[in-house]
């Protein structure tokens, strides 16, 4: 490669993997199997309030603040059907505990067009590969359930690291964790801020994946947008 790149780090939601349904509708058939009518779009509208307010009290789930990641989403899920107007405490734990396993696995998350096997031309090319992700620790099992986990070096979640992207410390641990200088680097991912401009910040390469028409102001070189995942290779070996 051109680059000299030795190693490629990516984002995971809406880059590798993506949610099969809106989280709305998730919730509403778990609602229903409890025999409560829920709409859609209004727990949607709910679980972004409940998600917003608990980012924002204790971030990076409520690593370092004495709450489990676990105990952090389950409470997310609670709050959600709270303000859609559930107030039963026995049946909010067990949709809690329901919907957080459930995110756990292949039933909620798809694999991206071309991830697959981008991933796997990658690893034939002999690069390294890691993940870099704000998610909590059940990503290692759902990118095994959907049959990624194979491809990676490493998996490095804002939890685990302590620190969430855009914070620069995610990627330089990354790269301490491959070995490698962050000029032999770079990022795969979806979000302008978190991703693209967040891994250049530390001296990263890093390319964008964006669909047609989707952020075109952004000052971003066309050499390192990225209209689908199968891009990436004829990118970095020009």
């Amino acid at each position: 490669a051109m680059l000299g790149l030795r190693l490629l780090t990516w984002d995971v939601k809406d880059t590798l993997l993506r949610l099969r349904q809106p989280v709305g509708q998730s919730y509403a058939a778990e609602a229903r199997a409890h025999g409560l009518q829920a709409q859609p779009e209004a727990l949607g509208r709910a679980f972004r309030e409940a998600y917003g307010a608990q980012s924002r009290r204790f971030p990076n789930y409520g690593r370092g603040r004495g709450l489990s990641s676990r105990q952090w989403w389950v409470d997310v899920v609670k709050q959600t059907f709270r303000l859609s107007g559930v107030h039963e405490e026995g049946v909010l734990t067990l949709m809690a505990e329901n919907l957080y396993r459930d995110f756990c696995s292949a039933r909620n998350w798809e694999v991206l067009p071309g991830a697959g096997e981008t991933l796997s031309r990658c690893r034939q090319r002999g690069f390294r590969m890691g993940v870099v992700s704000n998610f909590d620790n059940r990503l290692e099992n759902v990118l095994a359930q959907c049959s990624l986990r194979h491809h990676f070096d490493f998996v490095l979640t804002s939890e685990d690291a302590g620190f969430a992207k855009p914070d620069g410390r995610i990627f330089e641990k990354a790269l301490r964790l491959a070995g490698v200088a962050p000029e032999q680097a770079a990022h795969v991912g979806d979000d302008y801020t978190r991703d693209y401009r967040a891994a250049r910040a530390v001296g990263m390469h890093s390319f964008l994946l964006r669909a047609a028409g989707q952020g075109e102001e952004l000052e971003v070189p066309p050499e390192h947008v990225l209209p689908t995942l199968s891009h990436l290779l004829a990118l970095i070996e020009k």
